[in-house]
């Protein structure tokens, strides 16, 4: 989410700092939930044994253990501290930069929205390799007895990737995962922002917590509805292994 809008604005390393912060808290608490969506977007057709979001968490958690669930907290507290981190502190020192020093009043719509799609690509493509470990450790399931995971943690996984795909293997999906983020990043950052300003105007709405969650609200489901789509090819080509140089997988 954008920060506030009123009041004097943040540093960008406070900015940053409570970003990411923010951020790593949300992803520890909804894992689960993402380790379910991933293992039903790598599973493709309707056959498969994983069946909707309950189930699939049901299943990951009778066959795996419920630890399971948050696979890839490593690397996924890697994304946020570095993704979520730089698309929200980078917001509004960007839409500065578009709106110009002179600007007074609320920013337009068309800003907001090139705001957020410009932060959610830098951001992205600085923290990509973090998203492809995450992908990875989520996709691993049940192991016979006996049979190590092959991604036990996050830096061996980052070592074993680049050894086994090359340097570049660690960006790799970098296309569909700059497109996914910066479109929910548009949607989520404009969309909160517009949903806020609009709240406020009502005059029965004023700038505190409930206005803030009510607009998160609606603004997380907006991003979802608009970026599920490319999420779904993401998943797939990061889930994918390819071997170089005739190292085995």
């Amino acid at each position: 989410m954008s920060p506030p809008s009123s009041g004097p604005q943040l540093p960008f390393p406070n900015l940053f700092a409570a970003s990411a912060a923010s951020a790593c808290t949300a992803e520890a608490l909804t894992l689960p939930l993402d380790t379910a969506k991933v293992r039903l977007q790598l599973q493709g057709g309707a056959g498969g044994k994983y069946k909707g979001l309950l189930g699939t968490c049901m299943t990951i958690a009778r066959e795996e253990g419920a630890g399971a669930l948050w696979k890839g907290l490593e690397p996924g507290l890697h994304r946020q501290v570095v993704y979520g981190g730089l698309r929200i502190g980078l917001y509004e020192p960007v839409k500065q930069i578009f709106v110009g020093k002179g600007h007074v009043g609320d920013v337009p719509l068309h800003l907001k929205i090139a705001s957020g799609l410009t932060t959610g690509a830098i951001a992205i493509t600085v923290a990509s390799p973090t998203d492809l470990v995450k992908v990875r450790m989520q996709s691993e399931g049940k192991k016979d007895p006996g049979q190590p995971r092959k991604y036990p943690n996050a830096f061996r996984a980052y070592g074993l990737i680049r050894r086994e795909e090359g340097m570049l293997g660690l960006w790799k999906g970098l296309g569909p995962n700059i497109a996914r983020n910066a479109i929910i990043n548009a949607a989520e950052l404009a969309s909160y922002d517009q949903i806020k300003v609009s709240l406020l105007a009502t005059g029965v709405f004023h700038d505190n917590i409930l206005t803030h969650l009510v607009a998160g609200l609606g603004a997380g489901f907006f991003a979802v509805c608009v970026g599920s789509p490319v999420d779904v090819v993401k998943s797939r080509v990061m889930g994918r292994h390819t071997v170089v140089k005739g190292v085995p997988a």
